[in-house]
């Protein structure tokens, strides 16, 4: 008995500090929940900064209406174009016109180009001497435009040169030949308008 009464003596002792264990791990929430409540006091007791207020705008001043902007800049005028020292004074020009002259424009125009830009002793001399059938009416035009120089314009005829020449189609005659089994073939007569332009040389 004596034995059995100190082991309950032996073992006693040792369930009082996990009886104080107990009571200290019970304490210390209790002491946690204190210090978060002095924390909340002291953070409900300290002033909170008070919000800064957005300062009032200042009322817009009216805006005056844009001024148009005046050019400052003067326009360029346009450069007028440099005038020669001695102006050449305008040569004048003669003309002279055939029409309806029964002759194939293209027949005609071979001869026109081949005196085109001549003088005129050289052109008649030309013509005078050419095998085409065209030579001889362009021939009696040239003089005939010599002619208008000499006394309309005061001009010297020897002085003259072919300055242009051109043929254009006149309208062409419709003519038949009959031929075999009764049929018949047109045959086109063409006409031409020449015109010729002289002017004195240089």
């Amino acid at each position: 008995m004596a034995e059995e009464k100190k082991d309950t003596e032996k073992k006693a002792p040792a369930k009082k500090p996990a009886a104080k264990s107990g009571t200290s791990a019970a304490k210390k929430p209790a002491s946690r929940a204190k210090s978060a409540a002095t924390k909340t006091a002291a953070g409900s007791t300290e002033k909170k900064p008070a919000a800064k207020k957005p300062a009032p705008k200042k009322p817009a001043a009216a805006k005056a209406p844009a001024k148009p902007k005046t050019e400052t800049k003067a326009k360029a005028k346009p450069k007028a174009a440099p005038k020669s020292k001695k102006e050449a004074p305008e040569r004048p020009v003669v003309n002279a016109s055939a029409r309806y002259v029964r002759l194939a424009p293209r027949k005609a125009r071979l001869v026109a180009d081949q005196i085109r830009g001549l003088p005129i002793d050289d052109a008649i001399a030309l013509l005078r001497f050419s095998s085409r059938g065209a030579a001889r009416d362009i021939r009696k035009l040239i003089q005939s435009a010599a002619a208008n120089a000499e006394a309309n314009h005061d001009l010297v005829a020897d002085d003259l040169m072919v300055k242009d020449i051109h043929v254009d189609e006149g309208p062409t005659l419709r003519r038949y030949r009959p031929r075999a089994l009764g049929r018949a073939t047109r045959i086109n007569k063409r006409t031409s308008h020449i015109a010729v332009a002289l002017t004195p040389e240089d």
